[in-house]
């Protein structure tokens, strides 16, 4: 018996040693740079981008490696498909995460984070991904925030960068604003504590203005369908009405409402407690009940306000008139209507609106039924908001009266405009997006204050405005950031002049970091430009973008925003950075979601120093559906390992005697075709499975395989584990990367069964299968058929007629 197989050197061990074949071959891509992409002239540009980590004191944590082995998979299969594959990684490293820790620990955030990346380096690179490290990026070094700087100029040169006094959540503890989506349950998401509402100067960007086409566009993506779904719902486009109620003592108060049908219902209106007409219209003898309200709104945040049940308010004292039917209704405050909602103004309708109804149920107030069932009359009671309007009808609504709910939105609103009261308007849920952060660990947003002069961008040639390293950088009380105690970088001459101006202080959310990186990636290096147009040209947008859920609607929406800017101001010929998204699945560890606190975090290092790299990042795979996720069970994957040790031997074994069996390479090819079909998909448990499966038909009995039969198994298996798919590449004879070997041809001759199963009818219903040659003839097929008892019993009279799909079905009426 001969074979092509190469052993290993002198004095090693034949056998499978994943710790020196995977250290062998993370050199060897070093030093072959087998991992490097040629920017400038590869053919076939193909963008595998991931979602870049936080790196974290902990190190890589088991999620971050699921989801990006996934990612890696795919970028090498697109690549052994012929594609010059650019698979980059960087560092997400700004944020109060990494400066909360760094507070903790009592060690400065510019000496801590890079300690953190070197080791998260270092994980990553046992993990043997196909990562261009030369075209890495750090969120925090100057050269990267540099540009993130200048993405900020651009919006304010646009109009789209604005600042004015807001609502915002602030967290005591971590003396910071917070996000709506920080605070669970009235408390801070990252320190339990209760959150608190204040008002400060804060930097917005006018997404609102982009909103109608965000939301549009994203029925052109290639994107999951729950991602799309989230993305809508946040955005929430809604159809309805401007509403001008004027009040007695002169003011105008403007509403939004969707329902403008329901007008004759309104009884009073609501403003926001911080609405700027609270002052004004509050009377002596209400205001300091009103003062007082007001103060205790602030201390609630306002994801409280917007989900509490219960219902406070208090009264101005002011009136207006409903333009509807000429009434005069009473003006309150109450701290459930919120000013970054619709105008901070409504018109409750409490006979069909629920909050309305509550607050108005507990405050004594008019509720009038203006919307009826089909079967309901005008003087039905109502014993709470009537809010199924489907098939409704108006009642009291004077010449509206019997009109169906949606043709009297727009009559009704016609009706409005036609006295100058209303106008038909289009509203988003989606709010200007607020990008001051009042910490240190940021990049400072490049704004300069003069007296004179007014607020002034700092000239793209100061760029970038360093982040200066101070001591003193933990936050305080005051709403103020850290970076405002130091007058030697506070205080800075007015670029336009020349006079005495002072910095802006707040720095940037970490959210505006990440939403460009991707466009830096392929110009890493060049610190002329963020980006060179040509590169960009080539290499994006984006082809595929796999990233977690929980990132589905903000991380992806100002990513999506900052590039139609962008694109609209020249810099890109594209305005949707990701031309495909997919989200992948959580892991949970035995049945439990993974915490510190339960001790049953899976340590890559640990799982990498006993199985091999390659072995944990097939594991990872197999647990489940890659968009679900699954249930890491520490002695599942020794069955994987195992998986591995045969393909080894199989190789060791191979021989180039003879011909290779039909049977097996009827099975070798049935498995291209699945793996084929598998990968692109993220199926990647079920290719595992395929592979695995015809790894026992190939050494069924302990046969001596044929080489033809191992070698394309290699090809398949090497998405998932590079290391030895590379070493018996090599061992095999070859010596380019497998990764440049190509995909295993399929042949569909070879891949057909001798045999099929037959379905066998009787008069239209199933009763039984036979496993017939492919090309039985008919009248075999039949033979066969009434042959079988099984199927024989139910002729309970003569054949009638036969109906043969060949290799398919037979069906005989009788």
């Amino acid at each position: 018996m001969t074979s092509s197989y190469i052993p290993a050197p002198a004095g090693d061990s034949d056998g499978y040693d994943p710790a020196a074949i995977e250290s062998k071959w993370r050199e060897r891509w070093q030093t072959r740079g087998t991992n490097k992409v040629d920017i400038a002239g590869g053919e076939r540009p193909f963008y595998a981008l991931m979602m870049f980590p936080y790196p974290s004191a902990e190190g890589l944590h088991v999620g971050n490696l699921f989801a990006f082995t996934g990612n890696d998979i795919y970028g090498r299969f697109q690549r052994q498909q012929g594609h010059t594959v650019f698979e980059p990684l960087g560092y997400d490293a700004f944020g109060i995460h990494s400066e909360n820790y760094a507070l903790k620990v009592g060690e400065h955030p510019m000496r801590l984070i890079p300690k953190n990346i070197a080791n998260f380096r270092r994980q990553l690179e046992r993990a043997g991904l196909m990562v261009d490290w030369s075209k890495s990026l750090d969120t925090t070094a100057p050269d990267y925030y540099k540009w993130t700087q200048w993405v900020f100029l651009q919006l304010y040169q646009r109009g789209l960068a604005y600042k004015k006094k807001a609502a915002v959540n602030w967290c005591p503890s971590c003396k910071t604003v917070l996000a709506n989506e920080q605070v669970i349950a009235g408390a801070c998401e990252r320190c339990g504590t209760l959150v608190e509402q204040r008002l400060l100067e804060q930097w917005f960007f006018r997404i609102s203005d982009y909103a109608g086409r965000l939301l549009d566009n994203l029925d052109t993506l290639d994107w999951s369908d729950t991602t799309r779904t989230a993305q809508r719902n946040w955005i929430g486009r809604s159809e309805g009405a401007r509403v001008v109620f004027r009040v007695t003592s002169g003011e105008e108060i403007t509403v939004f409402t969707t329902r403008p049908d329901t007008i004759f219902g309104a009884t009073y209106l609501v403003l926001a407690p911080e609405h700027p007409l609270v002052d004004a219209l509050t009377t002596d003898a209400q205001r300091a009940d009103v003062s007082a309200y007001r103060d205790r709104a602030t201390k609630q945040d306002l994801v409280s306000r917007k989900s509490t049940r219960e219902k406070s308010g208090v009264l101005t004292g002011a009136r207006a008139i409903n333009p509807a039917t000429g009434d005069e209704i009473p003006i309150w405050i109450a701290d459930y209507v919120l000013m970054e909602y619709g105008t901070g103004a409504i018109m409750a309708v409490p006979g069909h609106d629920e909050r309305d109804f509550d607050f108005a149920t507990v405050f004594g107030l008019p509720i009038v039924r203006v919307v009826a069932a089909p079967d309901e009359g005008v003087d039905t009671l109502l014993a709470a908001a009537f809010t199924e309007d489907a098939g409704g009808h108006l009642v009291n609504s004077r010449q509206f009266d019997g009109l169906a709910v949606a043709e009297a939105k727009q009559a009704v609103t016609t009706w409005l405009a036609g006295q100058g009261a209303a106008t038909a308007v289009t509203n988003y849920r989606l709010h200007d997006w607020c990008i001051s952060r009042q910490r240190y660990w940021g990049p400072p947003i490049p704004v300069i204050y003069c007296d004179a002069c007014g607020p002034q961008p700092v000239p793209e040639r100061d760029l970038p405005v360093v982040l200066p390293d101070i001591p003193d950088f933990r936050p305080d009380d005051s709403g103020v950031s850290p970076l405002a105690r130091h007058a030697e970088w506070f205080h800075v001459a007015c670029p336009a002049c020349g006079g005495a101006g002072r910095r802006e202080t707040d720095v940037s959310d970490t959210f505006l970091d990440s939403a460009w990186y991707f466009l830096r990636y392929p110009s890493v290096g060049d610190d002329r430009v963020p980006f060179d147009s040509s590169i960009t040209k080539k290499w994006l947008p984006v082809n595929s973008y796999i990233g977690g859920n929980e990132h589905a609607v903000l991380h992806l929406l100002y990513s999506r925003f900052i590039t139609m800017v962008l694109h609209d101001m020249g810099h890109l010929a594209f305005e949707e950075p990701f031309t495909r998204f997919r989200a992948h699945g959580l892991i949970i560890r035995e049945g439990a979601k993974m915490s510190k606190s339960k001790g049953n975090v899976v340590n890559p290092d640990a799982f990498i120093d006993q199985w091999g790299a390659d072995a944990f990042r097939t594991y990872l795979m197999f647990l489940g559906p890659y968009e679900e996720g699954g249930d890491f069970r520490d002695a599942g994957i020794s069955g994987v390992r195992r998986f591995l040790e045969r393909l080894w031997l199989a190789a060791e074994l191979a021989s180039t005697d003879g011909e290779p069996d039909p049977a097996v390479l009827r099975k070798l090819h049935q498995t291209i075709a699945k793996v084929s079909h598998d990968i692109p998909r993220l199926s990647y448990n079920t290719a595992i499975a395929a592979m695995m499966e015809y790894m026992n038909v190939l050494r069924k009995g302990e046969r001596t395989p044929h080489r033809s039969e191992v070698e394309p198994v290699v090809q398949l298996v090497a998405a998932f584990a590079p290391h030895i798919a590379e070493e018996l590449w090599e061992r095999f004879g070859h010596e380019a990367s497998v990764f440049d070997s190509g995909w295993p041809a399929f042949d569909a001759e070879l891949a057909r069964d001798e045999s099929v199963q037959l379905a066998v009818q009787v008069n239209g219903k199933l009763r039984g299968t036979l496993t017939v040659a492919r090309e039985i003839p008919q009248e075999e097929a039949l033979a066969l058929a009434l042959a079988e008892p099984g199927i024989a019993k139910h002729l309970t009279g003569p054949t009638r007629k036969v109906i043969f799909v060949p290799g398919r079905l037979l069906n005989l009426v009788v």
